[in-house]
């Protein structure tokens, strides 16, 4: 029988696999006699304390390895294709989609349009469902594969098939139901756009996702993001102030209910609502321990929560407070629009407590995608630049630092959206810039020593300490 191939990529120091002679190159044909059909498969027979491994060496000799360890444990082994497969790209042309909204000439894969469940385990991405069959979702309970994210949309069938615009998109809700019956934990995703699926349709999905409780842990309610590239597209609005105002309302009340019955607020509207409401964000307690962050749910609650944390640990200390004392310097925050408010003030307390610290924060209007997108993450290089230069050309003093949240870069590299550079920056501004990790901890420590580096761990001589904190 003709056995799937996953070669090996990388070897892992100290691993069992570099200990039992694994090597770059190397094949995996089976574990445990059973062929590997994609990373499900591999993750879930490594769970065995004992395996037997077969993998083809460069030189056609095939090995049996007999594995005794812990449970759970990783044989130590990166593949060529992280998913053991191939990616399954999406099937549906939702209303709301971001990437039809992208301009023509970006790199090519910013258009890749992935709906794979594998995904949704590994990076926590939201699915569809609608690439699924019967025997995905057999799998992911039989193996117990949790958190599984959806987006749901609306549990109503017939707009949910309009939606998506896949006529497949009403009967795959079903699955829903498999997953609840199978205790396989989920989050769900409603994209809320204006005369579709908000008021009673909203309403409608709420109530029907709150049957999935407790094993749906949370639903997320977020604005359809919209670029100023639509032409041709479904016509979609923004909220008002008002409409905002009836979504949150009509999402606490459900909290309430959600709580008392099952000590889960469930269902959560993302910051933009609350900031498009002029409302405060809600108190920590309430976002269930922050489940939905990458949704855009909590996050300035969080980084509100984690600076005041981290301004307690420095002023509470005698040595920060001398510290403190002995900062002198000037830089520019860049953030998005949404952010903003909240960065501010941060940074006015930070200039509050450091009388030598002097902070400007510059929210970057989105001219690339149009001004209704507000989110740091899809700031890009280009209008970062031109808006900076415009101040320095009217007068004003950026300092020789220039401070930046990692979410404008692409993950791992020093990069935006636009494929400009860090580098780019650097050269067209005249002043270095910092990279931080959108945290509040991040930004007390990158604003007060010069000498931060994010992912690097700082010893007591080179920063204000913040007590508290496990560096």
């Amino acid at each position: 029988m003709q056995r799937t191939e996953h070669v090996v990529k990388e070897v892992l120091p100290d691993s069992i696999a570099e200990e039992m002679g694994i090597a770059a190159g190397d094949i995996l044909l089976s574990i445990n006699d059973y062929e590997i059909e994609d990373v499900f498969d591999y993750r879930y027979l490594m769970k065995d304390e004992y395996v037997e491994v077969l993998v083809r060496k460069a030189d056609g000799e095939e090995w049996l390895l007999e594995i005794d360890k812990d449970y759970d444990e990783d044989l130590g082994v990166e593949f060529e294709n992280s998913l053991m497969s191939d990616y399954r790209s999406c099937s549906n042309k939702c209303i709301f989609c971001f990437i039809d909204q992208m301009p023509p000439g970006m790199r090519e894969t910013l258009y890749f349009k992935d709906d794979d469940s594998r995904l949704s385990f590994l990076q926590g991405n939201y699915i569809t469902l609608t690439n699924m069959n019967e025997h995905d979702v057999g799998r992911i309970i039989q193996m117990q594969l949790a958190p599984i994210n959806i987006s749901v949309q609306t549990t109503n069938p017939e707009l949910r098939c309009k939606m998506l615009h896949n006529r497949f998109a009403g009967e795959k809700l079903r699955f829903l139901d498999r997953f609840y019956e199978g205790h396989v934990e989920m989050n769900g995703q409603i994209v809320c756009c204006k005369g579709v699926n908000d008021g009673e349709e909203l309403r409608r999905s709420i109530t029907d996702l709150m049957k999935y409780l407790p094993f749906m842990r949370s639903v997320s309610v977020v604005p359809a993001g919209i670029t100023k590239f639509r032409e041709g597209l479904y016509p979609l609005e923004l909220f008002t102030k008002e409409e905002a105002e009836e979504i949150i309302d009509m999402i606490e009340a459900y909290q309430k209910v959600c709580f008392d019955q099952y000590g889960l607020h469930f269902v959560h509207a993302s910051d933009e609502f609350y900031l498009l409401a002029e409302r405060d964000f809600p108190e920590e307690e309430r976002y269930d321990g922050y489940i939905q962050l990458e949704n855009g749910v909590g996050m300035l609650r969080l980084f509100r929560e984690e600076f005041v944390e981290a301004m307690r640990g420095i002023t509470n200390d005698q040595d920060g407070q001398q510290r403190l004392q002995e900062v002198s310097r000037t830089l520019s925050i860049a953030t998005g629009k949404l952010a903003f408010a909240v960065i501010r003030e941060a940074a006015e307390e930070l200039c509050r407590v450091c009388p030598g610290l002097t902070i400007q924060v510059y929210p970057i209007r989105n001219d690339f995608f149009g001004e209704t997108i507000t989110v740091a993450g899809l700031v890009t290089g280009q209008d970062l630049i031109a808006q900076l230069r415009k101040r320095q050309q009217a007068g004003e003093a950026l300092g020789d630092t220039l401070l930046i949240p990692a979410n404008m870069l692409r993950s791992g590299e020093q990069i935006f959206l636009d494929d400009v550079t860090v580098q780019d920056v650097e050269r067209a501004l005249g002043l270095s810039v910092i990279v931080a990790e959108p945290t509040g901890r991040a930004f007390v420590e990158a604003v007060l020593h010069p000498d931060y580096r994010m992912g690097r761990e700082n010893d007591g001589e080179t920063f204000v300490y913040v007590q508290g904190y496990d560096r």
